[in-house]
């Protein structure tokens, strides 16, 4: 047993530790959701979509309709959880779609709608849990990324641009939160199951299939899981092997 571990430990029950997921109503970070619930997290969803709320529901959780991209959205649904459940054990932040199309006819306003939906989401995320998690001298962020941070690709400019930014900020946070054992890292999903499915895409992965949403948050449970407990700061590629950087 783990000094955390018995720390979460009162008059022998184990503290149920708690997870937020944001924009997580469908695709992978609904499938980050429903594997940490079935690993017994209490889960809070956050989507503008209306399909967060039904999920955290169903799942025996909170759910709130609202946006990552809104701090007053964002603190509703930290206020829930500490109210209901009392701390934060880890924060899940997926996203939405940026802006796409030829690099040089994007706008300014679509490059800012971009970094909104890409980098500012996890800040924003994270500024409303840090102080909680230092509280508590635990805590986990997860940042879903793309493979194409590491590669990027005219095909997802606004998103390989800000995503690359958020390999950064995740390699800068633990200069100052690891030592309240607070982590962060990034998952980079290369082609996955929850796109449209096309065999050029298929035929580029080493693999030659598209990877699967459960597996994305099958690596997501892993990175919330104490024997991930020394990893912080870090992008973990869940691309079938189509990245060729070293």
């Amino acid at each position: 047993m783990t000094a955390q571990t018995a720390a979460d430990q009162t008059a022998g029950q184990t503290v149920e530790k708690v997870a937020l997921i944001t924009a997580g109503g469908s695709g992978m970070g609904a499938a980050a959701a429903r594997r940490l619930a079935a690993d017994g997290f209490r889960v809070a969803v956050l989507s503008s979509s209306g399909k967060g709320e039904a999920l955290g529901r169903e799942l025996g959780g909170i759910g709130v309709t609202g946006s990552n991209q809104s701090e007053s959205d964002l603190k509703a649904l930290v206020d829930q959880v500490l109210a209901r459940w009392g701390r934060i054990d880890v924060l899940v932040n997926s996203a939405g779609h940026g802006p796409r199309g030829p690099l040089l006819d994007l706008s300014d306003d679509d490059w800012h709608r971009g970094m909104d939906t890409y980098l500012l989401n996890v800040v924003r995320a994270s500024r409303a849990v840090v102080p909680t998690m230092q509280q508590q001298k635990s805590g986990v962020i997860i940042n879903i990324s793309t493979a194409w941070a590491v590669e990027p690709s005219g095909q997802f400019p606004t998103s390989g641009v800000f995503r690359a930014g958020l390999s950064a900020f995740t390699k800068i946070f633990p200069d100052t939160y690891a030592a309240d054992n607070v982590r962060m890292n990034n998952v980079l999903p290369g082609w996955i199951d929850s796109l449209p499915p096309t065999d050029e895409r298929r035929e580029s992965v080493p693999m030659q299939r598209y990877g699967r949403s459960d597996e994305i948050a099958a690596t997501i449970a892993f990175l919330a899981s104490d024997g991930a407990g020394y990893i912080t700061g870090q992008n973990l590629r869940v691309d079938g092997g189509l990245t060729r950087s070293l």
